[in-house]
């Protein structure tokens, strides 16, 4: 007996749409595809969202997502703690997909096109938190990942906070960030609904 792909995941309270969801089949009709691996919902989304679950954070008005791909984790802020969310990646090509995701949830982002080392400390200096998921996945990203987040510290961002699956890429970044900035590296998982583990960096700068 043959079953039905499931369309979409519901974690935290947020709706995930997967592939086969008729909202994203219709915006891949129309033409947008992703070239920087943002094709799919990333399961660090799922790290970051538990973990804000748990840890409510104190400054959460305005919140930037970067690489945000389709932009779970910051439609779950938008939804979940009434942020003002900002959703920046380097490809335009996710943001119809990360506008069909919040749609789903009811609720909107602003979108900027940017890449990490193009965020200048004045810009950042807007956002009481700064959320990334699965982004520092090559080792030339390790320094602009470095740099945004020391740029981000400098500028008085309240909460920074990235998670990965624990490449080596991720905890090179993130052993610099808790030389310089004292971070906290997390080990973090979830088991129901989705099952996701790996590791969080946290900075308060308070």
């Amino acid at each position: 007996m043959s079953t039905k792909p499931r369309t979409e995941n519901r974690f935290r309270g947020v709706i995930m749409p997967t592939g086969s969801h008729p909202v994203i089949r219709r915006v891949r009709r129309q033409g947008s595809h992703p070239a920087i691996h943002g094709n799919k919902l990333w399961k660090s989304s799922c790290l970051l969202m538990d973990y804000l679950n748990k840890n409510r954070p104190q400054h959460c008005n305005t919140v930037i997502d970067v690489g945000c791909g389709w932009g779970v984790s910051g439609i779950w802020c938008a939804k979940t703690l009434g942020s003002e969310v900002t959703s920046v990646d380097a490809d335009a090509n996710v943001f119809p997909y990360l506008e069909a995701t919040a749609e789903l949830n009811k609720v909107r982002t602003r979108h900027l096109v940017s890449r990490f080392e193009a965020l200048s400390t004045k810009q950042l200096a807007k956002f009481d938190m700064l959320i990334a998921a699965d982004i520092c996945f090559w080792d030339e990203l390790v320094n602009p990942v470095t740099n945004m987040v020391n740029r981000a510290v400098k500028a008085g961002v309240k909460h920074i906070l990235i998670a990965d699956p624990e490449r080596p890429t991720f905890h090179e970044m993130a052993q610099r960030c808790a030389v310089k900035h004292c971070a906290d590296i997390i080990d973090w998982q979830t088991h129901t609904p989705i099952k996701a583990s790996g590791a969080i960096m946290v900075i308060e700068n308070a």
